[in-house]
Parts: structure tokens; sequence; C-alpha cells
């Protein structure tokens, strides 16, 4: 009798899925050293060697389902960008994808818990077995569903529902006809050269704006310590550094990047059709990961000393 204990030591020692470990143990008459040395002959364990390697290629993926009015833009990280050109990544990704249209998760863990869209494992199993076939340790890093009405995608360097860069909007109109899809992926193409962090001055944290305030505030200080300068004209140095960081963060207040003499704000509102962004979201493949840089020469030398 394979106990649950059992099964999940193996796991815990090969990090593979649930039924490989339960069906390892089987076949090895319960022997937790037999069942490790079946995983790694079927060319499962290796997976646990490959989690600690930086993925940091992969793919920004987005799909919108009209039917259920779901969207969803999601990365999905590899070690090479190789291996994420494979079908085989390109598969997971897109399982992934569908797992979330289907599924109302929160956060990665939770997706990880639920079985694989039209699968009956676990999407934490099927990414186990992803990583032992590929060969590289793969990371579902970060996701957002969005629902309702109105949504819009773009993806940069994309390919199906493949991209580098993806962006996902939802906005409110008076129809969604030409003009407001024109809009839509005007403000999307903005949005992905852009990187603005908030739609308006209003939507930024008030603990956003005090920190960039005390930012900016120890740097005029630190900088007025040669020449000092009354504190009136710090106020307005302060003042105008904070207008630029509220222009520059807001998607709204930004120069638009086909009309750069206009806002967009100003480009929205010319269009008409009562358009009103909701919310939105960008995702750049391997954004804030610290890839890991190999002097090649230093690394001969290591070799030779």
């Amino acid at each position: 009798m394979i106990s649950a204990q059992d099964v999940k030591q193996l796991k815990e020692l090969t990090n593979c899925g649930m039924m490989d470990c339960k069906r390892a143990l089987e076949e090895s008459g319960g022997n937790i050293d037999a069942a490790v040395k079946y995983l790694r002959e079927k060319g499962l364990a290796k997976a646990a060697k490959k989690a600690g390697r930086i993925a940091a290629e992969g793919l920004v993926a987005c799909r919108i389902d009209e039917g259920k009015k779901v969207g969803v833009i999601v990365e999905v990280n590899a070690e090479t960008d190789f291996a994420a050109k494979t079908d085989k990544f390109k598969e997971f990704v897109e399982l992934v994808v569908q797992t979330i249209i289907d599924n109302d998760v929160k956060d990665v863990e939770a997706l990880k818990n639920v079985n694989g869209s039209g699968t009956n494992e676990k999407l934490a199993d099927i990414l186990t077995n992803s990583i032992a076939t590929i060969g590289e340790n793969i990371q579902i890093r970060r996701f957002t569903r969005i629902t309702g009405d109105g949504l819009f995608s773009y993806l940069h360097n994309g390919e199906g529902i493949f991209g580098t860069h993806g962006t996902m909007l939802k906005l409110t109109a008076d129809d969604f006809g030409d003009e407001v899809k024109n809009c839509a992926k005007g403000i999307l193409l903005h949005i992905t050269s852009m990187n603005p962090e908030f739609i308006t001055t209003d939507s930024i944290p008030k603990a956003a704006a005090d920190e960039e305030r005390d930012t900016q505030l120890k740097l005029i200080m630190k900088e007025n310590e040669a020449k000092p300068k009354p504190q009136n004209v710090i106020d307005k140095i302060l003042e105008g550094r904070m207008k630029k960081f509220f222009e520059e963060s807001c998607l709204m207040t930004q120069a638009f990047v086909k009309e750069p003499d206009s806002t967009v704000e100003k480009y929205i509102a010319g269009i008409g059709k009562n358009i009103k962004l909701i919310e939105f979201i960008r995702f750049e493949k391997g954004e804030g990961i610290a890839k890991k840089e190999d002097n090649f020469a230093d690394e001969v030398a290591s070799m030779i000393n």
C-alpha cells in the first residue's frame, strides 16, 4: 500500500508530479531510493536539478475569449530563447492561458493547483513534466485575468497569441465600432511603447506619491548642500519635479506616441464615443529578472588555477 506521505516525500526529493511519484513507488515496491532511481531513468527527476536556474527568457501570451468575456495575459519563462521557440513550450503556455480563462484563480500558486484545461492532471504536475521534457527550468511568472466587455490586446514581436511584450486594455464606450477599436489599438501601442504606471494622477496610490516626493526632496537637499537655496525655491523645485513625475507616470497626461503634440487624454476626447479607460496591464518578457552574466575569460582562468 503506497501512503500519501511516501508520495509527498518522493515529490519533495525529486520535484516530480504526484502521479509520477505514485507510479514510481508502485513500480519500486514502495522503496523511496528505488523510486528516485526509477524517476531518473525515466528522465523525470532531472526537473528538480533545474529548478534553481535563472529563467529570464520565454513568452508573453494574450488571449481574449469573446464568448466568456474573459481576457488573459501571462508571462511564462524558460532559460533560453531556443527553448521558448519550441512547440512543446508553446503548447504548455497555451495550456496555461486556457486554464486561466477557464478558472477564476487569483495567483500562480492557486493556478498550479487546478487541473490543466482538458486534462485530469494538476497544472503543477504538467509543469514538472514539461521541465523534464524540455530540459530547462520553466516558471509561470505572473498573469492577469480581466473580465467584461471592452477588452482589447496587443502583442509586440508577436505570432499568434505569443510575443515578447503584451498589453491588455479594458474600456467602456458608447459602442465598440471601428472608431473605438482603432482608438484602443492606438492606446495599446502607446502603453506598450511608453510603459505608464497609472491611468490618471487620481489613480496614483498615496504611498507611491509620498515615496516619490520624499525621494525627490532628499535629492534636492543633497544638491542644495553646496549652495543653499531658500525654502520657497526648494518648494518650487519639488513642485516642478512632482509635476513631471505625474505627467510621465500617468497614461492620460503622456504625450501620445502617434501625435506627440497631443496627450493621450486629448486624443481620446477627440474620438468622442464617451471612451473611458478602466484598466490596463503590460508585461515585458524577463522584465526585472536579473540574468546571470558569465565572463568567459574569468571562467577559463578559474579552470586553470
